[in-house]
């Protein structure tokens, strides 16, 4: 029984993989600040949503970008007793083809090694969080850099506290471009214009990309994840292949198994 944890800036998701296959997900807000303590008793929380024990897992695969919570989680794993792996540049089987490998963040190598494993290369890999990453992984499977912009919401967010009179809004998909009133006028410049920034990136990216592997443009694929992936606006995004929300859960059960378990 393996406890895959990607620990974001906003979300702590946690996936239960069973004999290599995902049977479970569930999702917490990340609160930097928890001890190892609490952060305990949170994942007994949510593994026991689904009447599942901490004690029944036998391996942790961690992915994190809040290195508070990964000290606490090696507390954890160590007073359990538990083997943890925690992804990083030097850890993940891909070449990371990059300027200064240390400074990608692992949640972004592990989407590339599920990618090249489960979808096929080359190919854009775009998630969703509270930033939005761009990734290019070569026709060998390597990571080769990317694009970071501002999450949708984060934007939304600095609207609502940067500016004297918008609103925090609902996020949601307007009739038209053209709003008739304040709420209707932001959907559509967060919704419309997040489209056409991750479409506009997707297509240049994916052009570069297919210049360097040689191949056409329509042979890259493009894998949308993260805990946004299966918004409405996202699923309307053009020149999607895959839609995989879980993809780095999977992608840290695939490093713990080629890794043997770290």
């Amino acid at each position: 029984m393996l406890l895959a944890v990607d620990i974001g800036n906003t979300n702590f998701t946690v996936g239960l993989f069973r004999d290599g296959s995902l049977v479970e997900t569930r999702r917490a807000t990340t609160r930097p600040s928890m001890t190892a303590d609490e952060l305990e008793l949170l994942l007994e929380e949510l593994l026991g949503l689904d009447g599942v024990a901490l004690a029944t897992v036998t391996g942790v695969a961690c992915s994190s970008v809040v290195p508070a919570l990964t000290a606490a989680l090696e507390t954890v794993a160590e007073r359990r007793g538990v083997p943890l792996l925690v992804a990083g540049a030097g850890r993940i089987p891909i070449p990371v083809r990059v300027d200064r490998p240390a400074e990608v963040g692992p949640d972004r190598l592990v989407n590339a090694l599920a990618a090249a494993r489960l979808h096929g290369v080359p190919a854009v890999v775009v998630d969703f969080g509270t930033a939005t990453t761009f990734d290019a992984v070569g026709p060998d499977g390597a990571y080769l850099g990317g694009a970071i912009a501002p999450g949708l919401e984060l934007g939304l967010d600095a609207l609502a506290a940067r500016t004297a009179k918008l609103p925090r809004i609902e996020l949601r998909v307007p009739e038209r471009a053209i709003g008739r009133d304040t709420v209707t006028a932001m959907q559509a410049g967060a919704v419309y214009g997040y489209q056409a920034l991750t479409e506009g990136l997707l297509e240049r990216m994916r052009g570069e990309l297919a210049e360097q592997a040689g191949v056409e443009p329509s042979g890259v694929r493009t894998i949308l994840t993260g805990g946004l992936s299966k918004a409405p606006w996202a699923l309307a995004l053009r020149g999607i292949d895959v839609i995989d929300p879980d993809l780095t859960l999977k992608g840290l059960a695939i490093l713990h198994a080629e890794l043997g378990g770290g």
